[in-house]
């Protein structure tokens, strides 16, 4: 069992933060092939707990010195201040998908998770879009040159992430660089926005009744989930930051058109 929990850390380690859904891997890894299929109610919400402790852990150390300095200069200095006004932007970025994420997350939960062919579909057609998009679009706008009209329609795409297989990283760095933001730049907007966006996710996980009990009954599993989900999303952070700077997408959309075909034909021949 323990094993199969550091594989579940690892790929969403490496999910989360590359553009391929974190929420569509631990479906297809979890429910279609079986990998921690034996854990309980219980123990699936203080392993999920984790796992997004743990990027959301990665994407704070990672990005400390930015989030310090926005949130200093954010609170003294406002929108006047060019980091300042990166703290208004992200929070404004936030509301659309945090209103969607309340209502019908749920929803969408059950009504998708166990759609394999959906699934699929998204991972092939998300793939090819933001690529197509990537290759279409110039690269002019760095975050300093970001409006707040451009960071609320980035915002208002993570919510075709809650269907698994768009990808949050995905959505919201294709719609960054639709309106023409440098890969680079595009990439860590994203990352910057999925602090309060995964950190509304464990709040709101830790709130529910008997979390911090299944937690504290399963202090391993929780343990090992958010240790290797938050190497791992260190390593990925870095890396995928390196990669934009000589490299477009097309890498991503071959493996999430390989994947797409893998599950269908799991879907329909297993």
């Amino acid at each position: 069992m323990l094993f199969q929990v550091f594989i579940l850390g690892f790929i969403q380690g490496i999910a989360e933060f590359l553009p391929i859904s974190s929420s569509a891997h631990l479906i297809i890894f979890r429910d279609l092939f079986g990998i921690g299929i034996a854990m309980g109610k219980n123990l699936e919400l203080s392993f999920d707990i984790a796992l997004h402790l743990g990027t959301l852990l990665a994407i704070l150390v990672f990005f400390f010195h930015d989030f310090w300095t926005m949130f200093i200069q954010g609170v003294t200095k406002g929108v006047k201040d060019k980091e300042g006004k990166m703290l208004w932007y992200l929070l404004a970025a936030t509301i659309p998908a945090a209103i969607v994420g309340v209502l019908f997350e749920d929803v969408i939960e059950d009504a998708l998770r166990s759609n394999f062919v959906l699934i699929a579909l998204a991972l092939f057609g998300m793939g090819v879009f933001i690529y197509v998009i990537d290759k279409k679009s110039k690269q002019k706008k760095t975050l300093e040159q970001m409006t707040l009209k451009d960071a609320f329609l980035i915002g208002c795409s993570q919510v075709f992430a809650l269907i698994p297989g768009f990808s949050r990283s995905g959505t919201t760095i294709a719609c960054a660089r639709g309106l023409q933001m440098k890969r680079e730049d595009a990439a860590k907007f994203s990352f910057y926005l999925s602090a309060p966006v995964v950190c509304g996710a464990v709040v709101l996980q830790l709130l529910k009744k008997g979390t911090i009990a299944a937690i504290v009954n399963h202090l391993s599993i929780f343990i090992i989930g958010v240790g290797t989900s938050f190497v791992i999303g260190l390593f990925c952070i870095q890396f995928l930051l390196k990669y934009l700077k000589q490299h477009d997408f097309k890498i991503f959309m071959y493996y999430r058109t390989i994947l797409a075909i893998i599950v269908l034909l799991w879907t329909l021949f297993f």
